[in-house]
């Protein structure tokens, strides 16, 4: 059963994700999931020579190898450690065992990143580092949203921690 988060999820991406191709002309953003103890770190970087008017950032745990959670509460859903949202770029309610968040955003400029902190566990029962660590291979497979003037630009972290839109050009366009 898909939760709600994930509904919504699916219906920002919709039908007409850009992925690849002209698309993503110049487009260089990425997400960096950076692991640590208390607390783990996402980036969200522009690469790029250019501002981009990114309105949203959307985060889907839920397709993760390591079946990931955001652990925000004292003994909920996660084990031991937890840590809430907490950012200077946005001021959200993240729900104790959620698989996904979204940040609003107000552009992002060239050359610049933006940072959030909040606890991520796996639930496996069997994991590389425990449930309270998250190595790079239980995050593969989660994805990020990059909303752009209505159009979603979709991103899926691999086992480096690294979720990235790339520039690709397509000279014959």
């Amino acid at each position: 059963m898909r939760s709600a988060f994930t509904i919504g999820f699916l219906a920002l991406i919709g039908p007409a994700v850009a992925s690849a191709g002209a698309a993503t002309c110049g487009v260089d953003l990425q997400v960096r999931f950076i692991e640590g103890a208390p607390v783990d770190r996402f980036v969200i970087s522009n690469g790029s020579d250019q501002t981009y008017p990114l309105s949203e950032v959307a985060f889907d745990l839920s397709a993760s190898a390591g079946r990931l959670i955001f652990d925000t509460q004292n003994g909920g859903a996660g084990v031991e450690v937890f840590q809430p949202f907490q950012s200077s770029i946005a001021d959200i309610n993240v729900r104790d065992g959620a698989t996904g968040l979204r940040i609003p955003m107000d552009g992002l400029a060239a050359g610049t990143e933006v940072s959030f902190t909040i606890d991520v566990d796996d639930q496996l029962t069997a994991s590389e580092l425990g449930q309270i660590r998250v190595s790079g291979s239980e995050m593969s497979g989660a994805q990020v949203v990059f909303a752009m003037n209505g159009q979603p630009f979709l991103a899926t972290f691999n086992a480096q921690n690294i979720a990235r839109i790339t520039p690709k050009c397509d000279d014959n366009a």
